[in-house]
C-alpha cells in the first residue's frame, strides 16, 4: 500500500545525496517534494503541515550545521520524525491482572472486524492465551455464521447464543459472554459489534450500550486503510461517541494510497496496535511503527522478516542444514525443507520486499517478476524423484531426468535446470561459508605425523588472516555522530558495492 509513498519520499531524500553541505534552498526543495508525496499519499493536510514544519526546523538547525553529514542527518531526522507520526514506541495489548479480559472490537460494516476477531483470536492462542470469540453482530445477515466458521479456522470457542439476521439483544449477548468466559475459563474474550455503512446515532448508542455493559479493556477501532479520507472522519466520530483506545489497520495488502493509515493516530491521539496485511488468518501482527516507517523510507524491515523465520525454522535443523553447507553436502532433501519452510512465511514477493533497497527500480521490477507458483513446480520435480535420487543427485541421468519429469507433470528442460542450478548454488553456498569462517577448523597432517590446524602460526599460535578478504574496520574509528545513525540510513538509495538486482534469476510467471 506504501510502495509509492515510499518511492516519492526515497527519491526525494536521494536528492541529498552527496552533498557535503546544504543550503537553505536544498532544505526547501526536499521539504516541497516530501510535502507534495505524503498529499498526494492522501495523508491529512493538517498532519502534512505539521510533519513538514518539524522536519524544515530541525533541518535548518545546529543538528545539522555541526554535523559530519548533513544529507545523512536529514535523513535520520525524517526517519524519526516518521515514527512519531506512527506512534513512536510499540503499544501492546493492556489486559486484565484478573481475568476474562475484554476486547471489543468497533467499527464500519465493511471494515474487516469479524476476520480480524478471527485473526486476533489466532494470535493470542500463539501466545498461550485461550480466547473466546462473542457473536455480538446480530444486524448484518449470516455475520453470526462468519464469526463461527471463522473461530473453528483460528482454534478458538465462539459463543453464539443467538442466530443473529435481526434477531436478538446485543448488549445481553455481550454480557452473558463475559459469564460464560468466567465458566469456561477463558482468560480473553474478543466482543465483535455490528457496524453501518456510514456513522449514526444507532450505531453509537448499541456501541456505547455494549460498552458499559461489558467494561472492555481495550476498544480497537477497526479502519480500512483503503478508504481515504473517510477513515480519518469515521476515526473522529467513534472517537466522540463511543471512545476507544487502540485502532487495528486493515487491507493494508490493498493498492490504495494508503496515506489515511499515517494519519489516524496523529488525529485521534490513539496508537495503532496491529495491522492486517491479507485475507489469511496469520497475515496479521503487532504494529512496529520504527519497523514501518523503515519499510516507508525503503530501509526494509529486517527484524520483522527474522521473527517470520524464528516461527517456523527449527533451530537444531537449521544448525546441521549450516553444517551440511559447509561441508558441501547439502541435498535436494534439505533443499525441500528448507523451501517448505519458506513457503510458510508468507509470500516470497512480501519476504523479499523486507530486505532494504526492495523499493528501487531495478530491484523492484525484479520482485514484480515473482511468481510462487513456479515454487510449486519445483516442489513437485523434488517430490517425483527417489529418496536416493534427492541424497545425491549426481546419480540423475538422462533416464531418470525422463521420469521425473513425467511423473511431476514437467519438461525435461526444467529437470535438468533445476539439477544444474542446485549444484551451482550449493557450489556458492560452500564457498560463502567458507569465507566467512563457517566451515569449521580443518587439520592436515605434518611431516612427524602430527596434526596442526591450518590458518594458524606453529609457535606463537595466532591466526593468520585468511588471503583475500578484506579487513574488519575499526568502528571505535568512525568519525563522531556517524556511528550513531540508525542502521542503513547511511546507504539508503545504496546497494552493496557489485549489486545488481537485474542479474537476480527469479522465478517468472508463465
Amino acid at each position: 500500500m506504501f510502495d509509492t509513498l515510499s518511492e516519492r519520499l526515497t527519491d526525494a531524500l536521494r536528492d541529498l545525496r552527496g552533498k557535503g553541505r546544504l543550503s537553505e534552498a536544498d532544505i526547501d526543495t526536499t521539504c516541497r517534494e516530501i510535502r507534495i508525496a505524503l498529499l498526494e499519499a492522501d495523508v491529512a493536510l493538517p498532519v502534512v503541515r505539521t510533519f513538514v514544519a518539524k522536519i524544515k526546523e530541525r533541518a535548518k538547525g545546529a543538528e545539522v550545521a555541526g554535523a559530519l553529514n548533513p544529507a545523512q542527518q536529514v535523513v535520520k531526522i525524517v526517519n524519526e520524525e516518521l515514527v512519531a507520526v506512527l506512534g513512536g514506541e510499540t503499544r501492546r495489548l493492556n489486559l486484565a491482572k484478573q481475568g476474562p479480559s475484554v476486547i471489543m472490537l468497533a467499527g464500519l460494516q465493511g471494515s474487516g472486524k469479524t476476520t480480524l476477531a478471527g485473526k486476533l483470536a489466532r494470535w493470542l492462542t500463539s501466545q498461550g492465551h485461550t480466547p473466546l470469540l462473542v457473536a455480538c453482530d446480530l444486524q448484518r445477515p449470516n455475520a453470526v455464521n462468519q464469526l463461527q466458521i471463522v473461530g473453528e479456522r483460528a482454534g478458538a470457542t465462539t459463543f453464539a447464543p443467538e442466530p443473529g439476521n435481526g434477531v436478538g439483544d446485543p448488549v445481553d449477548v455481550a454480557s452473558r459472554g463475559i459469564e460464560f468466559a468466567r465458566d469456561k475459563q477463558h482468560d480473553i474474550v474478543i466482543v465483535d459489534t455490528a457496524g453501518r455503512l456510514g456513522v449514526d446515532a444507532e450505531l453509537m448508542a448499541q456501541a456505547t450500550a455494549i460498552r458499559e455493559a461489558t467494561s472492555p479493556d481495550e476498544v480497537l477501532f477497526v479502519v480500512d486503510a483503503m478508504i481515504g479520507q473517510d477513515a480519518v472522519a469515521t476515526a473522529e466520530a467513534f472517537r466522540d461517541g463511543v471512545g476507544f483506545t487502540g485502532v487495528v489497520l486493515t487491507k493494508l495488502d490493498g493498492d490504495a494510497r494508503g496515506g489515511a493509515a499515517l494519519s489516524v493516530r496523529e488525529v485521534t491521539g490513539q496508537p495503532i496496535l496491529f495491522a492486517s496485511t491479507g485475507e489469511k488468518l496469520e497475515d496479521f501482527d503487532v504494529f512496529h511503527p520504527a519497523r514501518m516507517a523503515s519499510r516507508i523510507l525503503g530501509m526494509g524491515d529486517v527484524l520483522s522478516l527474522i521473527e517470520q523465520a524464528e516461527q517456523v525454522f527449527d533451530a537444531d535443523q537449521a544448525q546441521a542444514n549450516a553444517g551440511k553447507i559447509a561441508s558441501g553436502e547439502l541435498s535436494l532433501e534439505d533443499f525441500l525443507d528448507q523451501m517448505l519452510a519458506i513457503r510458510k512465511m508468507g509470500p516470497i514477493g512480501n519476504l523479499l520486499g523486507m530486505l532494504p533497497g526492495a523499493n528501487t527500480g531495478q530491484m523492484k521490477e525484479a520482485l514484480s517478476q515473482v511468481d510462487d507458483r513456479q515454487l510449486d513446480r519445483v516442489q513437485a520435480i523434488i517430490r517425483g524423484m527417489t529418496p536416493a535420487e534427492r541424497a545425491d543427485p549426481k546419480i540423475i541421468n538422462g533416464s531418470r531426468r525422463l521420469r521425473i519429469a513425467k511423473g511431476s507433470g514437467v519438461a525435461v528442460s526444467e529437470v535438468n535446470d533445476l539439477v544444474t542450478r542446485f549444484f551451482e548454488a550449493r557450489k556458492m553456498m560452500k564457498q560463502m561459508a567458507g569465507q566467512m569462517g563457517f566451515g569449521g577448523r580443518r587439520t592436515s597432517k605434518t611431516r612427524k605425523g602430527k596434526k596442526r590446524s591450518k590458518g594458524r602460526a606453529g609457535s606463537g599460535g595466532q591466526a593468520r588472516p585468511r588471503p583475500g578478504l578484506p579487513a574488519l574496520p575499526d568502528l571505535s574509528a568512525m568519525p563522531q555522530g556517524l556511528n550513531e545513525l540508525p542502521p542503513g540510513l547511511a546507504g539508503l538509495d545504496q546497494l552493496p558495492p557489485g549489486f545488481d538486482p537485474s542479474k537476480f534469476k527469479f522465478p517468472k510467471s508463465r
